[in-house]
């Protein structure tokens, strides 16, 4: 894959919510991994040596965007919206990875041990090298049923499964599931949990109470899917679990920017993940992290880093993934961001304080260029060009 440079930049986002941004104003990634990252003047042997290299021109490099809450199938297409290349698109608004939560949109998807557990299995096989766009597909997810035992999600693990998701299973009570969900974190499983309403797919209505009992990794949207739980409920899971709470665009914005505001009083904002649970009613959204992180900003009242990290390196913490930082060692899935052109900003950072969607002026993902500039986000204001 040789070389690529991304240089010239004002701005670094780490996606290290601890540290969000780096000193530094170039990058460097070899054979799909970040290599270096620094200061030109220190790098200059890189860049004389570099296959290629991008002036960015005052830009600002992030980690790709990873969606910790996507409705992937099989292949690059959506049943509920009737979708051909979504994913693809997804990756020109700045998802570079996305989590399954659930191929619960499978046509006819089964619900007998044998036949959720292959489910599983093909997923996360399909996509293991299947990359629509360049985007990492995390998935395989499997929809925990009543029919399966502590056995079966040990067998999952030993397959490679490494996801699983609760709340659509013919469970007469939620609470039913306790077991269940204790065997697939035993397991090493990461146990996301629907929370709030019930949704257009499905799947029961599960409250702060059993979501207290069933203690999985994840308390899927937070703020509603699209129904929010209650705030007290919140208060509850904060207090009295570790597990995450995730916020997504296909939810309740005033309850996601509740539940970051309160993540923030109780200095917990490393519990907050974002994601788009889409495609779902709400339709395919290119765009749906990135506006999410944008209302976290301009609304939430989040720096523009910070709000970033919640996307990024949070998600990629909980789910155990290495992307989601801009570090050596991680795999180069990287954006170059700018601000529009025609914004009263003149660096993307301070387009999102004022709530402009950023121009994404470029995309890598696995060290290769995919994007310049993204077709998805308005003009940039100021290109980045190559060497």
């Amino acid at each position: 894959m040789g070389t690529l440079v991304l240089t010239g930049a004002a701005t670094v986002f780490s996606g290290d919510l601890t540290a969000p941004l780096l000193d530094a104003d170039t990058v460097v990634c070899r054979d799909g991994l970040i290599h270096a990252t620094g200061r030109a003047s220190e790098l200059a042997h890189e860049l004389d040596a570099a296959g290629e290299v991008i002036d960015l021109r005052g830009g600002t490099i992030a980690p790709g965007l990873i969606d910790s809450h996507g409705h992937v199938t099989f292949g690059d297409y959506s049943p509920r919206q009737r979708a051909v290349d979504y994913l693809a698109g997804y990756v020109q608004g700045g998802i570079t990875t996305t989590v399954s939560a659930g191929e619960v949109h499978v046509p006819g998807r089964p619900r007998d041990a044998a036949g959720v557990k292959a489910l599983a299995i093909a997923a996360q096989r399909c996509f293991s090298e299947y990359r629509p766009g360049g985007m990492r597909v995390r998935a395989g997810a499997v929809l925990i049923e009543p029919t399966l035992s502590k056995e079966d999600f040990q067998e999952l693990a030993a397959t490679g499964v490494r996801l699983a998701k609760y709340g659509f299973g013919a469970f007469t009570d939620p609470t039913d599931g306790v077991d269940h969900v204790r065997w697939a974190r035993e397991a090493g499983l990461t146990v996301m949990c629907h929370a709030g309403g019930a949704s257009a797919a499905g799947g029961a209505s599960l409250g702060g109470k059993a979501l207290l009992a069933l203690r999985p990794d994840v308390c899927g949207h937070a703020n509603g899917g699209p129904t929010a739980l209650p705030f007290a409920e919140v208060e509850a899971l904060f207090a009295e679990t570790d597990m995450a709470l995730q916020v997504v665009q296909a939810g309740n914005l005033k309850a996601a920017l509740r539940i970051v505001e309160h993540a923030a009083s109780r200095d917990e904002l490393r519990r907050v993940v974002v994601g788009s649970d889409t495609p779902s009613g709400f339709g395919v959204m290119p765009l749906a992290v990135l506006k999410t992180v944008l209302e976290l900003t301009a609304l939430g009242g989040l720096e523009p880093q910070v709000a970033w990290s919640l996307a990024t390196g949070t998600v990629a913490d909980v789910w155990r993934l290495p992307e989601g930082r801009v570090r050596p060692g991680a795999p180069a899935d990287l954006l170059v961001l700018a601000a529009p052109a025609g914004s009263q900003a003149a660096t993307a950072a301070d387009a999102m304080r004022i709530g402009d969607i950023p121009a994404i002026t470029v995309v890598v993902t696995a060290g290769t260029v995919r994007a310049m500039p993204g077709r998805m986000t308005p003009r940039p204001a100021v290109a980045a060009e190559p060497r």
